[in-house]
């Protein structure tokens, strides 16, 4: 492994990770397709991008926490375990391309409307999915998504705009919960084979560069006020889904 390639595939990580600690979500479906350029192997990419999420989202629960719907992720966490092994079943019996193209479809079209909604429309969204009930099922599809294509975050995403959580609860929920199912993750990584010898020195390689992306976006987050956030995360979730529709697999 040539030192200019490891060199952009911590680039790669780095990126994931800056996003990931800046607005909540975002790194899997940015690093992923990046890592893949890089003719990575996948097993790799999957486990690299696994042990990054987890170390972002362990810090920026540390310096979050007193920002946590802790009753809400209870619900959650609740949900996404009973989840997880749907998603075994998922992927069984569904190609992934199948549910990554209307996953993609999906995010562009909630995006574009929400973001359309707040800012061309001048219209003030009320908060959807009040009822504790919601967390509920909402954890059930983050585990499903998230142990069948490593896509855990969306969910939650579309959970917390509904409910118009301000952004440090946004972002501190979420991190506690990706935190949580993240372990679980990990794990099932793990004992299903996915760790290869390359991940711990890459890892290793990366870990400064996830450190200073998590310490960067935690500055930048601080900096973004509420109504622009709301924006970004509607603008990132329309190009995340694009991401996943030019690359499906």
């Amino acid at each position: 492994m040539s030192i200019t390639l490891i060199i952009l595939i911590i680039a790669a990580v780095f990126i994931g990770a800056l996003i990931r600690a800046t607005f909540g979500f975002g790194e899997a479906v940015v690093s992923m397709p990046l890592l893949a350029l890089l003719s990575v192997d996948l097993h790799t990419s999957i486990s690299l991008v696994g042990l990054a999420g987890l170390t972002v989202a362990l810090f920026t629960v540390v310096s979050g926490w007193r920002d946590v719907e802790k009753p809400t992720l209870i619900r959650l966490v609740i949900g996404a375990l009973i989840g997880i092994p749907l998603g075994l079943l998922l992927v069984i019996k569904l190609p992934a391309s199948i549910v990554t193209i209307g996953l993609g479809i999906f995010l562009i079209v909630y995006g574009s409307y929400s973001f359309w909604k707040i800012s061309l429309a001048k219209v003030s969204q009320e908060p959807k999915l009040q009822a504790k009930f919601w967390a509920v099922p909402a954890g059930i599809v983050s585990g499903t998504l998230g142990s069948a294509y490593n896509s855990h975050g969306v969910p939650i995403v579309v959970y917390g705009t509904l409910r118009r959580w301000n952004p440090k609860r946004f972002r501190g929920t979420l991190q506690a919960h990706f935190l949580i199912s993240g372990i679980f993750i990990v794990v099932g990584q793990a004992l299903g084979g996915l760790w290869t010898q390359d991940l711990f020195f890459l890892f290793g390689l990366s870990l400064p560069a996830i450190i200073i992306a998590t310490l960067l976006g935690i500055f930048l987050h601080k900096r973004i006020s509420n109504e622009k956030f709301e924006r970004y995360v509607f603008l990132l979730l329309v190009v995340l889904g694009a991401l996943l529709l030019v690359n499906p697999t």
